[in-house]
């Protein structure tokens, strides 16, 4: 695995796609070397323990999915860009643990309804903190 890590490329511009056809084998390039990458992610972060690599890969591909319907070859370009430079942050080690747990692992979505559920949760047994909680929401 550590070999994989030294044999990626550097994150770099290169030149832009001419065709749609070679920006859509740029991308699929692209999610090629990240699905390779992940098994030594996972060690590096040590996420066995909170996700599974088919749930990662999932979650790849749900963000190339999200944006199959780009055909403006600048932005299919700076999406591959952008890709490689977060692939490269996560194996640099620049990104902490709870950074890819929340952005990949939990999503937006679920920190967000973490939010919403403190209202509704009970938040002690006296009736002074339930009096407190119910004023301060």
């Amino acid at each position: 695995m550590a070999g994989l890590i030294k044999n990626l490329r550097v994150t770099k511009t290169g030149s832009s796609s001419r065709t749609l056809e070679e920006a859509h084998r740029r991308s699929m390039d692209f999610f090629r070397e990240a699905c390779r990458a992940l098994p030594d992610i996972m060690d590096r972060y040590n996420l066995q323990e909170v996700t599974t690599l088919s749930e990662l890969r999932s979650k790849i591909a749900a963000e190339f999915r999200k944006h199959s319907k780009v055909t403006n070859l600048k932005v299919v370009d700076m999406l591959v860009f952008k890709g490689q430079e977060e692939l490269q942050y996560c194996i640099d080690h620049s990104k902490q643990r709870h950074h890819l747990l929340g952005q990949y692992i939990i999503g937006k979505e679920g920190l967000a309804g973490d939010v919403h559920k403190l209202g509704e949760t009970d938040h002690g047994e006296s009736e002074f903190l339930k009096s407190f909680y119910r004023g301060n929401s």
